[in-house]
């Protein structure tokens, strides 16, 4: 019904989970043949499986307890790092989910406000809660106009009523923000967006629309949200908002930050993040915010990531993977426009030059897409099967050249029918 693409459980008999023993290889389809994961657990799985310092932080929290259900010095830690790393981070609030951190982001937002509608973006996704789940992955016969779209909700059971609550606008378009900030200014607590949007095919914020955005939003008092879970730590370790030079009032953070443990966050200016109790008056609590397994995960992620050589020899193996994937669909004859940043990347089948929109992206060939992709499977290589998929630290350049040979056989079976 939606343009995205579940990938097949099973392919040729094999199954599609991780190994623990090795870092980008997955059980075989045949026992002389590797599988290599470039799905990576949607994202989150950034330093690859089972990386050592990881191992070795969730022993060290299997020690400690566990858990104990309130604030320790190691949360403070991370939370202090993300601060020195993050450009609008100043406080932060840690909890387990994506779906729940851009849910209390926006309940921050609206009790800082005064407001209860949020602006989000078609192609963007926030999560499956009601009050986003909204125009992610539309039906484009139900999406309405391009420049005025018709929320459509992600799930059955979303009250309709919440629709009056959200505004659906297409993404890179500043004049249709303006005239909505201009009509619904007084309305808006936030403007919620994937300053990336990874989730609908790597799509690049325009020129000068980050900017535009934040303009218009500081004009009309609006907390302008950055959601970085899926583009935070991709492009280094200011996330995208540093890569882009934009700072938002409000980000969140997941997947990465947990060095695939339950991790996300939410954190902000001072004076936006101050409306969450105890000093304000939005409620943000849960038994398992900050896990001492997730919060030492962390920890030694960003320990990882912020050594020097880390992003530079990350972004070599991306670079050569995607340049090696754009040789083999050539080769083959399969027509595939390879978008990229950040390691991590989609690969849009039919297309033949850069989407600037969803609905530009969701053009892409889904059959051909599902054919490449169980091909793959077959040989030994494990894409997500929908809009995004990555490289991560523990891949090497011979697992990526394995991998090249086995996406250009691929190809050429597609190819052939």
């Amino acid at each position: 019904m939606r343009p995205r693409l579940d990938p097949p459980p099973r392919v040729s008999g094999s199954p599609t989970s991780p190994a623990r023993s090795s870092p980008a290889a997955s059980p075989p389809p045949r026992a002389s043949t590797p599988r290599f994961d470039f799905f990576l657990s949607s994202g989150a799985t950034l330093l690859g499986h089972g990386h050592p310092a990881v191992k070795r932080a969730i022993q060290e929290a299997l020690d400690l307890g566990i858990v104990c259900a309130q604030e320790t010095p190691h949360a403070a830690q991370v939370a202090r790092r993300l601060c020195e790393l993050v450009p609008s981070a100043q406080m932060v609030r840690f909890a387990n989910s994506g779906t729940e951190t851009t849910w209390h982001a926006i309940r921050t937002a609206r009790a800082y406000t005064g407001r209860t509608k949020v602006v989000k973006f078609e192609g963007h996704f926030h999560g499956y809660h009601d009050y986003l789940g909204w125009s992610a992955w539309p039906p484009l016969d139900r999406a309405g106009a391009a420049d005025a779209p018709t929320p459509v909700p992600e799930s059955g059971g979303i009250p309709p009523a919440l629709r009056d609550f959200v505004i659906v606008l297409p993404w890179n378009d500043a004049d249709a923000l303006a005239r909505v900030l201009r009509a619904h200014g007084d309305e808006v607590a936030a403007v919620i967006m994937e300053p990336v949007n990874y989730n609908a095919g790597t799509i690049l914020p325009a020129p000068g629309y980050l900017e535009t955005a934040r303009r218009l939003t500081e004009e009309r008092g609006v907390v302008l949200i950055f959601d970085e879970i899926l583009s935070g730590f991709r492009t280094g370790t200011s996330c995208a908002q540093g890569y882009y030079g934009v700072t938002p009032d409000l980000t969140t953070l997941g997947k990465v930050i947990g060095g695939g443990t339950v991790l996300s966050a939410f954190a902000g200016r001072r004076e936006v993040m101050e409306a969450v109790a105890p000093r304000g008056a939005a409620v943000h609590s849960g038994t398992f915010n900050a896990h001492l397994i997730a919060i030492l995960a962390a920890r030694a992620l960003l320990d990882e990531v912020t050594k020097p050589d880390f992003y530079p020899a990350l972004h070599a193996l991306h670079d050569h993977f995607c340049a090696g994937l754009r040789e083999a669909f050539k080769r083959a004859g399969v027509p595939v426009w390879v978008q990229a940043l950040g390691a991590r990347f989609s690969l849009l089948f039919g297309l033949s030059e850069e989407p600037k929109s969803y609905r530009q992206a969701a053009g892409y060939d889904r059959e051909l897409a599902k054919r490449f992709y169980a091909a793959c499977l077959d040989e030994g290589v494990y894409f997500h099967g929908g809009w995004h998929h990555g490289v991560s630290a523990m891949h090497t350049r011979a697992d990526l050249d394995q991998a090249l040979d086995a996406v250009g056989a691929a190809a050429r079976r597609v190819v052939r029918g």
